[in-house]
């Protein structure tokens, strides 16, 4: 199977999903633990949720791989994003701290290693295209990183997490108009609660992309899974919650199309 699927749009924003992949390599497939078996840590529907961007005009690059294969939002020298809790660039626990592999049945190194050149290297070798061909085409590029969570993991926060995370790499990602413009967005409505820089502040893809200096801004969106889905298996999607909350996408989307564009 291909590593991603990428179509390319007009707009200077590619909007980049990396965790919503379910296939597994025959080695993970086969060492699995029974709890993550059913790939409890999926973003689950993201393509679906942000399916609009299309008829925007964005580029979008989905990642085919489960995280439980290798995390795309990693470094590929699996150092640590976060001083807090987390997992690694090869998870070898669930976001609950249960074992992701049954004892004894985790990947080869070799096979790990096959993971990051044909797996991790190919998603990020595409985003370094495509940034470079809106940077050429427009003369800046925009990366939108869309991901989800379970709205209640006690090893990763304390309660329930904000609906919605703005990470900005501690405002390093973007400049401080795009961030204000996402902010009045998340201010004009009250059906969800936001937070910026919050528990998640961007993962390895904003922060190695997100270089506002040279041209590209970057932002990663954190949803909690309870406004458009069921967060217990199957994971049901749930169209009138996702629709509800496209009210809020679609506008920060458009604001930081607006608020992205060089002065």
């Amino acid at each position: 199977m291909t590593p991603f699927h990428f179509t390319a749009g007009k707009l200077p924003l590619l909007v980049s999903i990396p965790h919503a992949g379910t296939q597994l390599t025959p080695e993970v497939d086969a060492g699995l633990s029974d709890a993550a078996r059913g790939l409890p840590d999926t973003d689950w529907h993201i393509p679906l949720l942000y399916d609009f961007v299309r008829d925007l005009g964005a580029s979008v690059l989905i990642g085919h791989y489960s995280r439980f294969v290798i995390d795309l939002n990693r470094p590929a020298d699996n150092q640590p994003l976060y001083t807090t809790a987390t997992t690694g660039l090869y998870p070898e626990t669930l976001f609950d701290g249960t074992p992701t592999f049954a004892e004894g049945k985790t990947p080869s190194a070799a096979a790990r290693q096959e993971y990051l050149d044909n797996i991790w290297q190919p998603y990020h070798q595409q985003i370094q295209q495509e940034l470079a061909r809106l940077k050429a085409e427009h003369g800046y590029a925009l990366l939108f990183d869309a991901h989800s969570i379970a709205s209640v993991i006690p090893r990763l926060f304390d309660g329930q997490l904000p609906d919605i995370n703005i990470g900005t790499n501690s405002g390093e990602s973007c400049s401080t108009a795009v961030i204000e413009a996402i902010k009045d967005v998340c201010a004009a409505q009250s059906d969800y609660s936001w937070v910026v820089n919050g528990r998640f502040k961007g993962g390895y893809i904003t922060r190695a992309y997100g270089q506002p200096q040279q041209g590209v801004q970057a932002v990663q969106l954190e949803l909690a899974q309870l406004n458009y889905m069921d967060e217990t298996p199957p994971f049901a999607w749930q169209q009138d919650r996702a629709a509800q909350l496209q009210k809020v996408l679609k506008p920060m989307m458009q604001a930081f199309l607006q608020a992205g564009k060089p002065l």
